[in-house]
């Protein structure tokens, strides 16, 4: 992710305590392997990445690229279709249904968790996701999204952001 640090400008601070965040989130709700703790990492590096790179809220399929090109240059291809749908469901509104990609439904339900500031919390105590957003400041991540979605939502009025899943 700090390949891609002048890119995001002074966006890099927020991403990355959320991609932290979400990490440590995702913690909270799965005990994880090893290999489940890099998996749910790189998902996170790259799971909102291109909003801030190609500056647009239809961000999913190019975030997907992203770390599709980052798996290929590491040899983990054979993780690409787990991350990439983990990637393309992680706003899903509705709970995902079981599937073979046991880690997507932590990860969608760890992104609202911080998206929501704790106010979803998945059965995380309140006292345990305040420590982690006062360990691992925001930096005017949700500031960003914000203006992001209201510069959507002022042109498109009544359509569904093209980020959400149902």
């Amino acid at each position: 992710m700090s390949k891609y640090k002048d890119e995001m400008c002074i966006n890099y601070e927020g991403y990355k305590g959320h991609v932290y965040r979400m990490f440590n989130f995702c913690l909270l709700l799965k005990n994880c392997s090893e290999e489940e703790k890099r998996k749910i990492a790189i998902a996170a590096c790259f799971h909102d990445i291109a909003l801030l790179l190609d500056r647009t809220v239809d961000y999913i399929p190019s975030s997907i690229l992203y770390l599709k090109k980052y798996l290929s240059e590491n040899n983990l291809e054979s993780w690409s279709a787990e991350l990439s749908f983990m990637v393309d469901m992680h706003h899903k509104v509705i709970p995902l249904q079981k599937n073979e990609y046991s880690l997507a439904e932590v990860f969608r339900k760890s992104d609202l968790i911080d998206f929501s500031a704790g106010f979803f919390n998945f059965g995380v105590s309140r006292e345990l996701i305040k420590n982690i957003q006062t360990e691992i400041p925001n930096a005017g991540f949700h500031k960003f999204i914000l203006k992001k979605a209201n510069e959507w939502f002022l042109q498109h009025p009544f359509k569904v952001p093209p980020f959400m899943k149902w």
